[in-house]
């Protein structure tokens, strides 16, 4: 997927994904996505993809099962996302467990 480079998409980005926070908090009762972040999000070039980047407090073990719950609500959190940005034009949502932040904690210093 070619990412976009406008302005225009790294703000639509940047509100997708605080927008997917705050329903992530506030509307979705999934146990499965308790404590989920969201650390990212881009689009490709015409719009009609977001790349969301998630971390959850369990660690990649627990990715599988954060993403089955994703993929059962991506139709709502699409929705909602839809509702608070007043787009006329959703972008489809997808998924990717973010592992830079495993990396960084987890990294061993170079010896």
């Amino acid at each position: 997927m070619q990412h976009a480079t406008s302005r225009r998409s790294f703000r639509l980005a940047e509100q997708i994904m605080r927008e997917l926070s705050l329903v992530l908090t506030e509307e979705v009762a999934d146990p499965r996505l308790a404590g989920v972040a969201v650390t990212g999000a881009r689009l490709n070039a015409d719009l009609s993809v977001a790349e969301v980047l998630f971390t959850l407090p369990g660690g990649p073990g627990k990715a599988p099962e954060a993403l089955k719950a994703f993929a059962k609500a991506k139709g709502f959190l699409r929705t909602m996302v839809g509702q608070r940005v007043k787009m006329k034009f959703v972008p489809e949502l997808r998924f990717i467990y973010d592992e830079f932040i495993e990396e960084m904690v987890y990294a061993r210093p170079a010896e």
